[in-house]
């Protein structure tokens, strides 16, 4: 049966999905854009990436994983052209430059809240 993973470090979600469901060693979480505690968007593209990827961060430390252990990354931007090389930057200090996760970036009309960005991944959770 999936485990329904809830953690009150993490950023609230709205009540129609869990943060994160855990199913046979895999932790999937849901999207997260860049907002605070209070659910305001945080800042530029830079300011957004980093707040999500600190939140994915807190969800997946709760099931007993970390961001080196994400093998898959889907992000949304709402301006590829202007938002792609900033994103990446800040990005990119959240993993070892010689593994990196699997990733799909994708251009999209909008996003909740007026959100620049969102990220979902999917990573393992390395036995104990």
């Amino acid at each position: 049966m999936p485990e329904f993973l809830f953690t009150p470090q993490a950023n609230p979600v709205l009540p129609v999905f869990s943060q994160a469901v855990i199913s046979k060693g895999t932790i999937y979480v849901s999207g997260n854009i860049g907002c605070d505690k209070d659910m305001k968007i945080v800042g530029d593209i830079k300011a957004q990436t980093r707040a999500a990827l600190e939140n994915i961060a807190l969800v997946l430390k709760a099931a007993g994983s970390g961001l080196d252990s994400i093998v898959k990354a889907n992000i949304y931007l709402t301006n590829m052209a202007r938002d792609f090389g900033p994103m990446n930057e800040v990005y990119a200090e959240f993993f070892d430059k010689d593994k990196m996760p699997a990733r799909t970036c994708i251009g999209v009309a909008a996003l909740p809240m007026g959100a620049d960005f969102e990220m979902e991944c999917t990573a393992e959770i390395p036995e104990k």
